[in-house]
């Protein structure tokens, strides 16, 4: 049977009932068995039929059960034990703690597809995404109290356990991988031993409790350096040049006022840039700067830039300006031999040669070649061709009495051919202007000028031709000629990343001229 009629009730079977709401018999016998909806009566032969009434509750608690709810809930909610509305904020509720949990295993699965994770590191990463808010707190806490131990830091203890990380109730994917990544870093001992050099340098040299004014006039320091960095290096300064001097007194000028509450009396000398440049060596750790961008992400905060590069920079001007006017002297006494390593035919003509070779060289450069690697570090082919038209065109202009400040600019445009061969007239117009070599630059005669655009040529072409896989076409007896003028002008140099050079390299033995002079340049010649 069907259906049936009582008078004017209408009653159907659990077969009819299943087909009118898309339900399985199976389902709605269980729903009836378990108090989800009622029967209105039963046949002769004991089968159950159900009303309209059941029928609206069978509809309610499919549509309850489409939205996630469980069986108790509907239950509830049918029997108006609750409200539709607490039953809803009830489950809101579970929808919420459930989405963070499914958003935390995704941002887990998206870091293992980003990282070569370990099956013990994807096993760290899912515990630290758990974490409560106090379970998290205790993680740094931990790290910060066992790291500085008993050293006598307090002000600087009491900033870090500060700095907690707080993640919102509905977190951004970035700051659930900056928690994961913050939770993997305490544990890596880069961190704490970055922390502790910091923290022991602090109690040897400034123990103690510190008021605010001294971190504010810590923070405007570093806020000056930056900005005279920074500037310098838009500019193209090199930090082991003579002209990074300047900016090198003009950041101990702002520095040595701070030293003065700890009774130290400072002049700038070579005395006060040791010191300066010790406390950049104790900060400069890539793993502190990088836990506190990681705070800054989790908590919503602004990010600052990082301050690496600056910091290099910095770090190798004062090695290579150890006190005022140290790279300036030794370059004196360098240009005050007055040699000419370019006898029998001069320096005019070796710059003739080499720029001559370098055209060559550029003239078989293709386009499609412009993304390749170059043994300059960071540098592809266009950029290298960037520089080297560059260079042209800057001692051109010091040698007319017009310096360049346009460093960071396109000088190749769309063809580096006729790009080059412009700025190579530029520097040979310059060049052969009547007096020009005997001229004084500053404290360099202007040959020296001639003399260091060879020296860019040769070892610029020599990293173009290996970057395209041509034969250089460079003279050897130019190299050989450049190679004691290098070693005298920059042997003394600090070999850092921010430097001009790599340090020097190993090279085979009957290795040429110019390969000698690569290496000595930092260029790997194997």
């Amino acid at each position: 049977m069907e259906r049936m009629h009582v008078g004017d009730e209408t009653f159907w079977s659990i077969g009819d009932v299943a087909r009118k709401t898309g339900l399985t018999v199976k389902l709605i016998r269980h729903w009836s068995d378990t108090g989800v909806i009622h029967p209105a009566c039963r046949t002769p032969a004991g089968y159950r039929m159900y009303g309209t009434e059941a029928l609206a509750r069978l509809q309610l608690a499919q549509t309850l059960r489409g939205l996630g709810l469980g069986l108790a809930a509907i239950r509830d909610v049918l029997e108006r034990e609750d409200t539709l509305s607490e039953v809803a904020a009830t489950h809101i509720d579970a929808l919420e703690a459930q989405i963070r949990t499914l958003r935390s295993q995704q941002a887990v699965l998206r870091s293992v597809t980003r990282r070569d994770t370990t099956a013990e590191g994807l096993t760290i990463m899912t515990e630290l995404a758990r974490m409560s808010a106090a379970e998290r707190r205790t993680i740094i806490h931990d790290f910060v109290t066992e790291t500085l131990g008993e050293l006598d830091v307090p002000t600087y203890r009491r900033g870090l356990l500060a700095a907690t990380p707080d993640l919102p109730a509905d977190p951004t994917d970035e700051q659930v991988d900056a928690w994961l990544e913050l939770g993997e870093l305490v544990r890596s001992p880069g961190l704490r031993e970055g922390l502790r050099r910091m923290a022991r340098y602090a109690a040897e040299h400034h123990p103690g409790e510190h008021g605010d004014g001294a971190a504010r006039a810590a923070e405007q320091v570093t806020n000056d350096w930056l900005r005279r960095v920074e500037t310098a290096m838009r500019q193209g300064i090199a930090p082991d040049s003579p002209a990074a001097d300047p900016v090198v007194t003009a950041v101990v000028a702002t520095w040595i006022p701070t030293q003065a509450a700890q009774g130290a009396t400072l002049v700038d000398d070579a005395q006060a840039r040791a010191l300066l440049l010790r406390q950049l060596e104790v900060a400069s750790d890539t793993h502190m700067e990088r836990y506190w961008q990681l705070l800054c992400i989790i908590n919503g905060r602004p990010v600052r830039p990082s301050m690496a590069a600056a910091g290099r920079w910095l770090t190798t001007a004062l090695r290579a300006n150890p006190e005022p006017g140290a790279r300036a002297a030794q370059l004196d006494a360098v240009y005050d031999a007055d040699d000419d390593a370019w006898e029998p035919l001069g320096v005019l003509h070796a710059c003739e040669e080499a720029l001559d070779a370098v055209e060559l060289l550029v003239s078989a450069v293709r386009r499609d070649r412009f993304d390749r690697p170059t043994p300059c570090a960071d540098w592809d082919v266009r950029t290298l061709l960037n520089h080297i038209v560059w260079e042209n065109l800057l001692w051109a202009g010091l040698a007319d009495g017009t310096p360049r400040s346009d460093f960071t600019a396109d000088h190749l445009g769309d063809d580096h051919l006729a790009a080059f061969r412009a700025a190579s007239r530029a520097a040979r117009s310059a060049f052969s202007r009547p007096g020009m070599l005997e001229q004084r630059y500053g404290p360099a005669p202007g040959h020296r000028l001639v003399e260091q655009l060879v020296i860019e040529m040769l070892v610029h072409g020599w990293d173009l031709a290996r970057a395209v896989g041509h034969p250089s076409g460079i003279p050897q007896h130019l190299a050989e000629a450049a190679l004691p003028v290098v070693r005298e002008a920059y042997g003394d140099l600090p070999r850092t990343a921010a430097g001009s050079f790599a340090p020097p390299q190993p090279v085979p033995e009957g290795a040429g001229a110019l390969d000698r002079l690569a290496a000595c340049m930092g260029r790997s010649v194997d």
